[in-house]
């Protein structure tokens, strides 16, 4: 088995922690999350769950154990979700007032592809209701932005 990188560790303890600092150490300056509408690069990633977390403090996550499909991809199975109980400012768009309504994200995976130990790439699995864009469809926002 091959050990799983520190950067995809450190990735994952960030999320679960909210832990913008240690997420954005885990990121290569040149990372990709790819969503099926569009990417953001590193800043916009950061900024995104920076505004997450302060719109769904709750926001948690569940994961089955990392898998390797080749030398430098892995994926995740995650399962996620949290209230929507303060505005959520998203740089570059509307801001959407608290809903109060309770968000769960579809299970699905995330493809991490890691270089030099570092994250290159997320891609998470363009499943109806998956994040990020579930998000924002179950919180009402009627042309989510991601």
């Amino acid at each position: 088995m091959t050990d799983i990188p520190s950067a995809l560790t450190e990735y994952m303890e960030g999320l679960r922690t909210h832990n913008i600092a240690r997420i954005g150490a885990s990121l290569s300056s040149d990372v990709k999350f790819v969503t099926p509408v569009r990417s953001m690069d590193k800043a916009e990633t950061l900024g995104f769950l920076t505004a997450l977390y302060a719109g769904f403090p709750d926001w948690h996550y569940d994961n089955d154990p990392p898998e390797t499909l080749e030398l430098s991809v892995w994926r995740v199975k995650w399962r996620q979700g949290g209230t929507h109980t303060a505005a959520l400012v998203l740089p570059g768009f509307p801001t959407v007032p608290a809903t109060g309504r309770e968000v769960t994200i579809p299970e699905h995976y995330f493809y991490y592809g890691v270089k030099d130990n570092m994250m290159v790439e997320i891609r998470p699995d363009p499943v109806p209701g998956g994040a990020p864009r579930g998000i924002f469809e179950q919180i009402g926002v009627t042309l989510p932005p991601l």
